[in-house]
């Protein structure tokens, strides 16, 4: 199975932007990639949401959105599946999940269980946390999805000898990655799986990026402030 991790720049609530973005990496990556990951958010951008319900509600997307079909249909068009975060709408409430599409249809989708994408002090009922953190199957492959602060809240909850995927946003300095925090997030991977594959998207804020963690250590990346693609190959 061969995944790719797409570091590609994202426009807070610039949605046609972001999908000309996915459907661009699909096509440059078609016959070369069986599953394409994009980080935390990306459809809408993690910095989308105001923490007013009125305004957020039109940002999120259901399942059933006509985005989500496109989605869909790229899957077909493209021959390959897809993970892609983006800020769900399940009727009143909202979510940061990250929806894996193949076939054309719906295989996973996972809602993130840790608080951090949101301002709590600002928030209220409608902003939510999932709570299933199980995995799912694809392509004969166990696969483990966790969103950013999910690893770092309750790693314990996300253990497994399988592949783990984990689509972040984060938006540190170069000089605090290289300082050190990239190290810490291959050694806090390595907590749930031997084998994690980190996406960032690339911002205003982000220097983006793509990670291999194997046991702790970084196995391949691409560069910081690079969009492409890393692609991992699994036996």
């Amino acid at each position: 199975m061969r995944i790719g991790l797409s570091a590609s720049r994202c426009e807070n609530r610039n949605l046609s932007h972001n999908l000309r973005q996915i459907e661009s990496a699909m096509a440059s990556s078609r016959g070369q990639v069986d599953l394409l990951c994009f980080g935390e958010a990306f459809l809408q951008g993690f910095d989308a949401l105001t923490w007013n319900y009125s305004v957020d509600k039109d940002i999120a997307l259901s399942l059933s959105s006509p985005t989500m079909s496109t989605l869909k249909d790229w899957t077909l068009r493209y021959g390959m599946s897809l993970a892609t975060g983006y800020i769900e709408r399940d009727n009143d409430t909202l979510y940061s999940s990250c929806a894996v599409l193949s076939g054309g249809r719906l295989v996973h989708n996972y809602r993130r269980v840790s608080p951090g994408w949101k301002e709590s002090s600002r928030t209220d009922f409608h902003y939510r946390e999932g709570a299933d953190t199980g995995p799912f199957t694809l392509l004969g492959h166990q696969i483990t999805l966790a969103l950013c602060g999910d690893l770092w809240e309750y790693p314990h909850r996300f253990r497994t000898d399988h592949l783990l995927i984990w689509p972040v946003y984060v938006d540190f300095s170069l000089s605090e990655w290289n300082g050190g925090e990239l190290d810490e997030y291959a050694a806090q991977a390595a907590l749930a799986s031997p084998h994690t594959l980190m996406v960032n998207s690339i911002d205003s804020a982000s220097h983006g990026g793509a990670f291999h963690f194997h046991n702790g250590r970084t196995a391949a990346r691409l560069p910081f402030d690079q969009e492409g693609i890393l692609t991992v190959t699994l036996p």
